[in-house]
């Protein structure tokens, strides 16, 4: 049988809406056919299982929230300082707010894959690379502090994550740039010098 490649696409996007509104549990091949508004039946045609489903999922999410090449090249032409990763780092936590069903799709993914060893498989295996290209982009285009300061970073901005999709109100709006601006600074320090490197 013949599948149509952008019908599997409009599938997997529905399954992600799935994920993010009703959790792991009510991703049902059921409930994306009524997401995609698709005959039922047609997620099972496409996807061999829930496991195939979530693979296809984990593949499609970080495409859907990546940034538009273009608009990094933009941000990227001011030259490497303190204030640019300050802008990043702003840039990150405003893209979590505009694509808030992408980033909780992507938090459940995370808590299904404690359950299920295939999927934290593969989710670790593209959280890594993600991880590693994030490192060297910051490395490769000159920016202040080194691969430690880019982890603090990450592991910072990952927690301000969870708190802003889950729990809102416990760090305000209003108070998230200062945040930032005061982590950059003790990550690569105030004036934007490299940071000391950390042992594993």
């Amino acid at each position: 049988m013949v599948r149509n490649p952008e019908r599997r696409a409009a599938l997997v996007d529905a399954a992600i809406e799935v994920l993010a509104r009703e959790g792991a549990r009510g991703l049902t091949f059921r409930a994306v056919d009524g997401e995609a508004g698709v005959p039922k039946g047609t997620a099972s045609n496409y996807f061999a299982n829930r496991d195939d489903l979530l693979g296809q999922v984990t593949g499609q999410i970080h495409q859907r929230i990546a940034p538009d090449p273009d608009e990094v090249a933009e941000v990227m032409a001011a030259p490497p300082s303190r204030a640019l990763v300050v802008e990043l780092m702003e840039w990150i936590n405003r893209r979590v707010a505009e694509n808030r069903t992408g980033y909780l799709a992507m938090l459940e993914l995370r808590l299904e894959a404690t359950r299920r060893p295939e999927l934290h498989v593969e989710l670790n295996r593209v959280f890594r690379a993600t991880l590693d290209e994030n490192v060297r982009f910051h490395l490769e285009n000159g920016l202040p502090g080194d691969r430690a300061a880019v982890l603090l970073m990450y592991l910072a901005m990952t927690g301000l994550m969870l708190e802003q999709l889950t729990l809102p109100g416990v760090v305000p709006v209003e108070e998230t740039d200062g945040l930032i601006s005061a982590l950059v600074d003790r990550a690569i320090g105030p004036q934007g010098g490299a940071s000391r490197e950390v042992s594993p």
